[in-house]
């Protein structure tokens, strides 16, 4: 199944799509394996999970020989901005702030993701100051 916005993904599915990211392309017994390892999974839940991530859209599987080749089908990247996406669609009105106030607590930031997120928070205080208005 082909979408341009795949559905959104449970907690166990971010588990393995987290596998295969990090693998890149596998084979379901490399991820059932290390699932089965990282959270005692039973191969068969994995499977199923797996499946599922090809029929939602999240992962793409070729045959080689009696095996199946899985890749992911979009950038870890991507999955994780659409998300927020999500997220942000669905924070209350007046509560971005603290939303983002909480991620960036929870978060591991770099020293250049800092950098990045200051230079970004400038700007974005910039564009909202009103015409004529001292930039705070």
């Amino acid at each position: 199944m082909s979408r341009e916005s795949p559905e959104s993904l449970t907690a166990a599915e971010w588990k393995v799509m987290k596998i295969v990211w990090r693998l890149k392309s596998c084979a379901a017994r490399d991820v059932y394996e290390e699932a089965g390892e990282a959270h005692s999974w039973a191969p068969s839940t994995t499977k199923t999970l797996m499946r599922r991530l090809v029929d939602k859209g999240h992962l793409t599987v070729t045959p080689v020989g009696t095996s199946y080749l899985y890749r992911p089908a979009r950038p870890a990247w991507q999955s994780l901005a659409g998300a927020a996406d999500t997220l942000l669609e669905n924070t209350l009105e007046g509560l971005d702030g603290r939303l983002l106030a909480y991620m960036v607590k929870k978060s591991r930031l770099t020293p250049s993701d800092l950098v990045e997120l200051r230079a970004l928070l400038d700007q974005h205080n910039n564009e909202a100051a009103e015409p004529g208005e001292p930039d705070a």
